[in-house]
């Protein structure tokens, strides 16, 4: 047991997030992504959790990447306007939004090319999520100081 490490943050999932370098990228999906086929590198699996309580997690322990003007996307849903997001996607906003972010810092990134950008993602979380397109990317950042 570690102090003020969410639960949700099993060994396996620290062990990779805290592999990751600056401008690499972690893939939150849902439950029926084909996360395990598409990951390339490193995936875990949290059954059972869904994408936000998922993103929660992470995003406690993840810096997200100032470097760049989009450090986050989510995959468009198809019944929907290009940059509308499903209940499920905004409720994610919203923590990222919590983290200082603007709604411009978050990507709609369409269906097919999520999926080109998730076989370069350093690491695939699969969570539990049943709604469709509850699918995110992150990139990581750095927490420096300047001297």
């Amino acid at each position: 047991m570690l102090k003020n490490i969410d639960p949700v943050l099993s060994p396996d999932l620290l062990r990779h997030l805290a592999g990751m370098g600056h401008a690499e990228w972690v893939a939150v999906v849902d439950a029926n992504f084909t996360g395990e086929f598409l990951a390339q590198r490193h995936f875990v699996r949290l059954p059972g959790l869904n994408l936000e309580r998922v993103c929660q997690a992470i995003l406690s322990v993840f810096p997200l990447d100032d470097f760049v003007a989009q450090p986050v996307g989510f995959m468009q849903s198809g019944r929907l306007k290009l940059g509308e997001m499903t209940l499920v996607q905004a409720a994610v906003a919203r923590l990222v939004y919590a983290e200082g972010l603007k709604p411009e810092a978050i990507e709609s990134i369409e269906r097919f090319a999520f999926y080109e950008r998730v076989k370069s993602a350093t690491l695939v979380v699969q969570t539990g999520e049943e709604s469709a397109y509850g699918n995110y990317l992150f990139s990581k950042g750095v927490i420096a100081t300047f001297t």
